[in-house]
């Protein structure tokens, strides 16, 4: 909403009756009139989404009252003959010598019952996502109907949104040695890419993939689509934009290429932080053709097409692309995602990388290599439970000499060259990563040389822009040396979610990503790989 605009207090008091919670009256009359009109509707699907709110403690009340009724039915007086007495001696007891068991104490009990639950509750999709419009192949989505955050009655806790609130941010910052002027960059850059976001929602130019990404950024710092004060607005559009283009019958994200799986990550954490029926569903159709593409090999390659490569004649195991891919599917797993086939594919691609590793360390891109791509092949093995295995060990010793640079201008000493004129940030954000999971010495070193160095390479607009409450603000973003299409909001994405390791709680930043799932565990032994360790964390 533009701020000079004269309705925008209308605008503004229209939108905070969007998103005030109704009372319970508000909430039966949208509910009856709801299911009066048509099922592509707004307001079907809102009270579709109302009554599966209003189901479960309706449910939890009257079913056992169902069952206890129905037992009392079965061996209650209809039993036996009306006329039969029956008569129940009770046995002499001297109560006076009777040593009576003390109670229970419930002390301990009480306060488990009191506490939070946490509940894994089944969602059912109850939007458009499974039934577009017959007219067309692409999934259609309504104004704020395709992403509102399910209201629950049940408490939902360690969900990944659940660290990301301003004083957790600050714990982890500090635990994991951040900064305030990384957060005052990481702020800088999400309102530049907020002023950047185009009508439909998206980013530019390659607008599927810069979306997903852009999405990612905003997740990270929890903002929650339609809730954030600031940027609420901002990542609800963008998961719209996502939802609109998917292809209701493929589950494609088109065209289909890095697009697809990137997009498909985003999906996954904005299920994770959502648990939106709409979001889940688009999310599980886009795994889909991700794990029906994988090779036998288990790598992937451009359009997830799992077919023998017609110049040489083999899969061709694509390091980069493959990153992405895996990186969807840890999202997936970890939201709680049923998908045929998910943990199979986790299982197999620990080999796909193995195939990409040079025996003294790093990977290539189609093939043994020691490049930019050592970070994608170390961070995934992470991610798959074989971070001890010698291929990511030998990798990690090799991006020792590493640091993040982002122009050459920039680099301390020529061997820092390497990556300066090249996608710097695309190798980086994953090394980044990787050395996060590494801890210790290895991580503070990396993290001391990148506050210093990404804080000043960031290029700053001051107060070009005003935040919700009025104040005039600086944006802020990164732009690499070379001419790729899709800067600058590529390496301002990669940059930010660098600077929100800390606490950024995604799939493949958080602790909990690098901890091996029992089946991928079970797979990684079968080849030799070890568990990862995380202890230094």
């Amino acid at each position: 909403m533009n701020k000079n605009d004269t309705r925008y207090p209308q605008k503004q008091a229209a939108c905070a009756q969007a998103y005030r919670e109704p009372g319970a009256v508000r909430r039966w009359l949208m509910l009856v009139n709801g299911l009066r009109q048509p099922r592509q509707s707004r307001a079907y699907k809102e009270a579709c989404i109302e009554l599966q709110r209003l189901s479960a403690p309706v449910t939890a009340l009257l079913l056992p009252a169902l069952i206890v009724a129905l037992l009392l039915a079965m061996t209650g007086d209809a039993a036996r003959p009306a006329d039969m007495i029956t008569a129940f001696v009770l046995p002499d007891v001297d109560i006076d010598n009777t040593v009576l068991k003390p109670l229970t104490d419930n002390t301990e009990r009480k306060q488990e019952l009191d506490g939070e639950v946490s509940l894994d509750v089944p969602q059912t999709v109850v939007g458009a996502v499974d039934t577009p419009p017959a007219q067309t192949e692409f999934a259609q989505t309504e104004p704020l109907n395709a992403v509102l955050i399910n209201r629950s009655p049940v408490t939902f806790t360690g969900l990944y949104g659940k660290n990301r609130s301003g004083d957790q941010r600050q714990i982890l910052r500090d635990k994991f040695h951040g900064a305030d002027q990384t957060e005052a960059a990481v702020m800088r850059a999400l309102r530049w890419l907020k002023r950047q976001q185009q009508a439909d929602g998206s980013w530019p130019r390659n607008k599927v993939a810069m979306t997903g990404l852009a999405v990612l950024t905003f997740l990270a710092h929890g903002e929650q689509p339609g809730a954030s004060p600031e940027f609420g607005e901002t990542v609800q559009r963008g998961i719209e934009y996502l939802l609109g283009v998917q292809n209701a019958k493929t589950g494609i994200l088109p065209p289909g290429n890095y697009e697809h799986p990137i997009a498909t990550y985003a999906l996954c954490e904005a299920y994770g932080m959502t648990r939106n029926p709409n979001v889940k569903a688009a999310a599980e159709k886009a795994l889909a053709p991700i794990i029906r593409g994988q090779h036998p090999t288990g790598g992937w390659t451009y359009h997830m097409n799992p077919g023998l490569d017609k110049e040489s004649g083999r899969y061709r195991d694509d390091t980069s692309y493959m990153g992405w891919c895996v990186q969807a599917l840890k999202t997936a797993k970890l939201a709680g995602l049923q998908v045929e086939g998910l943990d199979k594919a986790m299982k197999l691609a620990v080999s796909g990388f193995k195939r990409n590793a040079h025996p003294d360390g790093g990977f290539g891109y189609t093939g043994p290599g020691k490049g930019g791509l050592t970070g994608v092949g170390t961070l995934c093995l992470q991610l798959l439970g074989a971070a001890s295995a010698p291929e990511a060990k030998k990798s990690m010793d090799l991006m020792s000499a590493w640091a993040p640079v982002f122009n050459p201008d920039d680099a301390r000493k020529e061997d820092e060259r390497r990556f300066a004129g090249g996608s710097a940030q695309y190798y980086f954000y994953y090394v980044t990563q990787c050395k996060f999971h590494e801890g210790g010495k290895v991580w503070e070193a990396w993290n001391a040389d990148m506050q210093t160095r990404y804080v000043k390479a960031q290029r700053i607009e001051a107060g070009a822009v005003t935040d919700h409450e009025g104040q005039p603000c600086d944006i802020g973003w990164w732009e690499n040396g070379d001419a790729h299409t899709d800067r600058p909001v590529m390496d301002t994405c990669l940059a930010a979610l660098q600077l929100m390791v800390y606490y950024r709680s995604l799939q493949t930043t958080s602790v909990a990503a690098v901890k091996p799932e029992a089946e991928i565990l079970a797979a990684a032994v079968e080849t030799g790989d070890v568990p990862v360790h995380i202890e230094n964390l």
